[in-house]
């Protein structure tokens, strides 16, 4: 048999709360639960213990919601929630090799004769192959990008000119390539380096600058950056083989958005390739009919301009069947204010005699 103080002892030893989290609440478990003796003050005794326990506990859970939030914390700001959102990375670092080579060309950037020398040539054969693996390719990581770029710089500011401008067997750069596959992204992080040879021609002729003329943009900030592409550099660099200009190739291309922003940047309409074109007279073969428009608002427009077999925009256009191009550029050849050296003079033409006849007489 039982004392009453050990029996007294057992029942306050009955149940036993155990936390189970914030939103699980509490439970509790019993080491006797078939037992139900005891005295009534005892009884009471326990029920006074386990309210004290309860309310300790709640007191734990407010403490723990509270550790969440600073004082006085009211609804938390879009900036605020955006820092959230950034995420600490791991900074990806050179190779053991990648960072030999890079020392090597530290140390013999600056004199043509050691960059000719064999072991540092084959320490650029492996930069360049690093450098193009990460940089150029259409997956490429903006990320691995940038602590590339930082990592060059470090080592010194002729190093990261030096690789950023690395071309290919076609004389392509990275920049190129970034343009090419429309990693804006990319681009943006190359241009802030503020070493890139944005007018540097691949053995096609064409400049980083006459590709973007041609880029597939979606985004806004995409577009932005092409803009900044254009004011970085020449946006009126003929290229080597045909002689055609960023302009041509987007006015071929009937990218009015490209059109726009490269006449933002001044690019000039009345430049003429190796057969004598202007972009004008692109425009009207191909039938673009709103850059037929935008291309004749420009002061200076000269649409008289006769190509190598003497033909002019309205005649390219009447040609390839575009009347209503035929229409606008007859008009602003006859009627609008011609341009004198560039820019406009006063007055209109007069109209043409009865007795003359437009092309669009039958």
């Amino acid at each position: 048999m039982k004392r009453k103080d050990e029996k007294k002892e057992s029942s306050k030893t009955k149940k036993n709360l155990q936390f189970v989290g914030i939103n699980g609440g509490y439970e509790t478990t019993s080491s006797d639960e078939s037992s139900s003796d005891g005295s009534s003050s005892t009884e009471s005794d326990d029920e006074r213990e386990e309210e004290e326990n309860l309310n300790e506990c709640t007191e734990v859970i407010k403490q723990v919601v509270a550790s969440g939030q600073t004082e006085g914390s009211g609804p938390k700001s879009d900036a605020e929630k955006e820092t959230e959102k950034v995420e600490i990375r791991e900074r990806y670092e050179f190779s053991a090799k990648m960072l030999s080579a890079c020392n090597l060309l530290k140390e013999a950037v600056d004199d043509p004769r050691a960059l000719a020398s064999k072991d540092v040539k084959q320490c650029l054969n492996t930069i360049q192959n690093e450098w193009f693996r990460v940089s150029s390719q259409k997956s490429a990581i903006p990320a691995m990008v940038e602590d590339y770029i930082a990592a060059f710089k470090e080592l010194s500011h002729a190093v990261l000119r030096y690789i950023i401008n690395m071309a290919d067997g076609n004389g392509n750069t990275a920049l190129h390539y970034s343009v090419s596959h429309s990693n804006f992204e990319i681009v943006k992080l190359l241009l802030d380096a503020d070493v890139c040879n944005v007018n540097h021609q691949n053995k096609a002729g064409y400049t980083p600058i006459m590709l973007a003329a041609l880029a597939a943009v979606e985004a806004t900030k995409d577009m932005q950056v092409v803009e900044e592409l254009f004011s970085c550099g020449d946006v009126n660099a003929k290229a080597s083989q045909a002689g055609q200009t960023a302009l041509m190739l987007a006015v071929s291309h009937g990218r009015i958005d490209m059109v726009r922003a490269l006449l933002v940047c001044r690019a000039n309409v009345n430049i003429q390739d190796d057969e004598g074109s202007t972009a004008l007279m692109c425009a009207s073969e191909h039938g673009h009919v709103e850059i037929v428009k935008l291309l004749l608002a420009q002061a200076g427009c000269n649409a008289a301009l006769e190509d190598n077999d003497g033909s002019t925009a309205l005649s390219i256009a009447l040609d390839a069947g575009h009347k209503d191009i035929g229409v606008l550029l007859y008009a602003h050849v006859n009627f609008s204010k011609a341009p004198s050296q560039g820019t406009p003079r006063l007055g209109k033409k007069l109209p043409p005699s009865p007795t003359q006849r437009s092309p669009f007489d039958s």
